[in-house]
């Protein structure tokens, strides 16, 4: 309670003669409403506690339930005299809202995440349609695998030289440690890259990749020959794909050696490129996928090229005539070879960007729903006869090639788990 007093312990008066007599407004207390009205006559008191119909009682009382009403929204969870918004409470006193907000973020998470899986998966398999359509078509009129081999890395490093320039592509620090580790799986890769080509040329498309299919084969005999153990199941899964290999083999129409041999040689050549890279390249698990492909196709085209011009280049010319003719538009064979190369690259790209994103499981899975497909996709469009006997060994290989793919990652996947 304020009380100003101009002189201390007396009391204002007014004179009768100097004020009259008055009312001023009826002051209220703010919880009791019984006091009796003030007037000011000559013998009352001045209560600075009432005056101006702003009483310092009221302001007093204000500012206690401001200070009740700050308690109240420090407490939220107070009953008696809440002045907290039901909506407001509910959210900080029930969970459940952010549980149900983190599910759908979760959800929508998931759903992105198969849609971008569905999509590396849907190019990944087109191109490697698209690759394998054009390239065969071109090594009809124009059967030199040589050549059309290299121009598919000339195109390929290209196209990384383009992504690296405009930074599309983050470049890896090239460091002469660094091409040391890059020559083996960079040699291997042209020999498996070159071999499948020669196989091409020779037989259908569908027979090629049945006995590619058998690349777990040489897979399992050449790492247990450097020390690598596999347990039984993954021997027995095995079995079906050299059965089928052979099935299919017997009873293909195209059958040629030269097919076969260059179909198995890339096997080879594709098995130890993946092991020289383990053991050579642990030390540079900075640079991604993409990136180690890039510059293993610039290295291979200095191997290959060369090497082309000395087995076939005397031909170029005089097999580039017949070609034209052959097909008769320039343009035309100019597109065939074209796409063979860009596809070549692209197919390959988004092979590695699915190992990226999945586990080997997902992927071994996906590789060999892909090669049945390209096998099917071949054969419709150029109409190559298959026996029954030969459909069935492909069957047998490919679901042995799944087989072992499922062993295999769930070999792999358990020491992850364990470490």
């Amino acid at each position: 309670m304020f009380t100003l007093n101009l002189i201390p312990s007396t009391p204002i008066t007014f004179s009768k003669f100097t004020h009259q007599y008055f009312p001023i407004k009826r002051i209220q207390s703010p919880k009791n409403l019984a006091e009796s009205p003030v007037f000011f006559t000559k013998s009352t008191p001045l209560n600075f506690n009432k005056i101006h119909a702003c009483p310092f009682g009221k302001i007093q009382a204000l500012s206690t339930k401001t200070t009740h009403l700050g308690k109240i929204l420090e407490n939220p969870s107070r009953k008696a005299g809440s002045h907290v918004p039901k909506a407001a409470a509910s959210s900080e006193s029930n969970p459940e809202g952010e549980a149900e907000s983190v599910e759908a973020a979760a959800a929508a998470k998931s759903k992105a995440k198969a849609l971008q899986l569905a999509l590396v998966f849907g190019f990944w398999y087109f191109q490697n349609i698209v690759f394998n359509i054009y390239n065969k078509k071109a090594l009809n009129v124009f059967p030199f695998p040589w050549l059309l081999a290299s121009f598919q890395l000339f195109a390929g490093s290209i196209w990384m030289l383009v992504l690296w320039s405009l930074k599309l592509q983050p470049c890896p620090k090239i460091t002469k440690p660094f091409i040391i580790a890059l020559l083996g799986p960079a040699f291997f890769h042209t020999i498996g890259h070159i071999s499948a080509c020669v196989s091409f040329s020779k037989v259908a498309v569908s027979f090629t990749h049945v006995i590619k299919s058998s690349e777990p084969v040489f897979s399992v005999v050449f790492s247990s020959f450097l020390g690598d153990t596999y347990p039984l199941k993954v021997w027995l899964s095995i079995l079906p794909i050299v059965l089928g290999c052979s099935l299919a083999a017997i009873t293909e129409v195209s059958f040629n050696f030269q097919g076969l041999w260059g179909a198995l040689i890339s096997n080879v050549g594709f098995v130890l490129r993946n092991i020289y890279s383990k053991r050579s390249l642990q030390n540079f698990k900075e640079v991604n996928g993409l990136n180690l492909y890039g510059w293993i196709s610039i290295i291979s085209l200095f191997y290959l090229f060369p090497v082309a011009v000395l087995v076939e280049g005397s031909q170029w010319v005089q097999g580039y005539q017949q070609a034209i003719q052959t097909v008769g538009k320039a343009s035309t064979f100019y597109i065939w070879v074209l796409l063979s190369g860009i596809f070549y690259h692209l197919y390959n790209q988004s092979s590695y960007q699915a190992l990226d994103e999945i586990s080997p499981l997902t992927f071994s899975v996906g590789n060999t729903m892909k090669r049945i497909v390209v096998i099917v996709s071949t054969v419709l469009v150029f109409r190559n006869p298959v026996r029954p006997l030969n459909a069935l060994g492909s069957g047998i290989a490919i679901l042995g090639t799944f087989l072992y793919s499922q062993a295999t990652a769930k070999k792999v996947s358990a020491p992850e788990k364990k470490s």
